[in-house]
């Protein structure tokens, strides 16, 4: 989908782009879901921790490569934008150049750290082999992970938010079906949790590239296109970069909440490991939210459609809120009923329980952030964000769930409150910073030709 930078209907433009986002990431966020579901229902708590807490490092790795390639959406995005064909030929090429040594260089660090890892994380001993059987397997298949991740940005900077639906799909149904495979036929417990991702992610990106050559796009690659390019590169990296940092930081400080809750035991490992990944499905609408926000208005920055921008923040924050708010006041009442879909122990369910009723309340907060994150990112602000979100993880996410982890030993209710007080600063630092940059009109003048570099 191109957008029309004529076109003042925001909100229409915002959805259209944003649903098919939205099911993109929902049916990624089933590789996982459907690993810890699957499992379950074949295998005990111990394979559950294992898979839980390997897919919460997969998942990490994931976001800091999809930050990483954020810088090249809001590059494409400009340049689409004002309608500068070289140029974003040179971003797409630049962009596959990039990722191609990036993937690389994150394979061999992974494997070699894989053992490291997953004693880092406090791994419950009953869960360690399965953990690094499925972390190696899964490490393996990163290039697979960097190179679907890459298409869908260049796709989403282009304006195109349905052909990265259709390729994850593709890949979802794939991972289901070698789950059940992997899992329930062959009895591979862990290992085949692993196995079924990784194959989902190579047939998807084979597949994808397939039809990538056989659509006509709007552009075409020559060898030059794909050669590095300084001022370029640059670009991608300047608003990349932090981007990934913050989301490592973030994952990071939920590892460590993570962390703290395998060194209370078992059933607590389980207990956050299953929430995790329900809030990991609510975060989609704030996480949509960000991404599209800096694609539209990174095309309307191109287009030096300042107005526009302004007008799809306000628009994300609105839906992000509304339905932030909605979900929260659902799980104060269906919070055990929800957890007991993943697993069967009383003791779980119930502690899970306690942990989500709080947590999810920062699905609401965080729309706010998230949408304001993705403004600043189209403008090339990322170091806002970054800085937020050091703040608030050191300042509240990290030692805020570490003094509920080891002062209420019968209740996750606290730690979950830890996430809720980050994302709170995160909105009040964003606020102060959106309202001073509009005040000085720097951001209008934060934008970078990467030509003129």
């Amino acid at each position: 989908m191109h957008i029309d930078q004529t076109d003042r209907r925001v909100l229409k433009t915002l959805i259209s782009f944003s649903i098919p986002y939205l099911l993109s990431c929902l049916l990624q966020t089933l590789y996982g879901m459907a690993d810890l579901l699957i499992i379950g229902q074949f295998n005990g708590v111990e394979s559950t921790t294992a898979v839980s807490v390997g897919s919460q490092i997969m998942h990490m790795i994931t976001v800091m490569i999809v930050g990483l390639a954020m810088g090249s959406t809001v590059l494409i995005g400009k340049s689409v934008g004002a309608k500068r064909q070289e140029l974003t030929s040179c971003a797409i090429g630049n962009t596959v150049s990039l990722f191609l040594m990036v993937s690389v260089a994150f394979t061999v660090i992974l494997i070699l750290a894989v053992k490291p890892i997953v004693s880092v994380m406090s791994t419950p001993a009953e869960a360690v082999p399965g953990a690094i059987t499925y972390l190696t397997i899964c490490f393996l298949g990163v290039p697979f992970i960097t190179a679907y991740n890459i298409i869908c940005s260049i796709f989403r900077g282009m304006g195109d938010s349905k052909s990265p639906m259709f390729f994850v799909a593709i890949a979802c149904v794939f991972n289901i079906a070698l789950d059940y495979l992997f899992i329930g036929v062959f009895h591979l417990a862990a290992a085949g949790a692993a196995l079924g991702t990784t194959v989902a992610q190579a047939l998807s990106v084979v597949i994808s590239i397939a039809l990538i050559k056989r659509k006509k796009m709007q552009i075409s690659l020559t060898r030059k296109n794909l050669r590095p390019r300084k001022s370029v590169m640059h670009e991608i990296l300047r608003v990349g970069i932090p981007v990934a940092l913050q989301d490592g930081l973030i994952q990071i400080s939920f590892l460590l909440i993570t962390i703290f809750a395998n060194q209370r035991g078992l059933q607590d490992a389980a207990a956050t490991g299953v929430v995790e990944k329900i809030i990991g499905v609510l975060f989609l609408v704030p996480s949509s939210m960000l991404s599209s926000v800096s694609a539209l208005s990174a095309q309307y920055i191109g287009a030096e459609q300042h107005m526009l921008a302004r007008k799809t923040l306000r628009y994300a924050i609105v839906i992000a809120v509304g339905f932030g708010c909605a979900f929260s006041i659902v799980m104060q009442f269906a919070a055990e009923s929800v957890v007991g879909l993943f697993v069967q122990d009383a003791t779980v369910i119930r502690m899970g329980g306690q942990y989500l009723r709080p947590y999810v309340w920062d699905c609401v907060f965080a729309g706010v952030h998230f949408s304001l994150s993705g403004y600043f990112c189209a403008y090339g602000l990322s170091g806002i964000s970054f800085l937020h979100n050091v703040i608030s993880s050191l300042a509240a996410r990290i030692p805020l769930s570490y003094y509920g982890a080891h002062n209420f030993p019968d209740t996750l209710f606290p730690m979950g409150l830890a996430p809720v007080v980050g994302s709170l600063l995160s909105v009040i630092i964003c606020g102060i910073a959106y309202i001073w940059f509009r005040k000085k009109g720097i951001a209008e003048r934060s934008v970078i030709n990467a030509d003129e570099r």
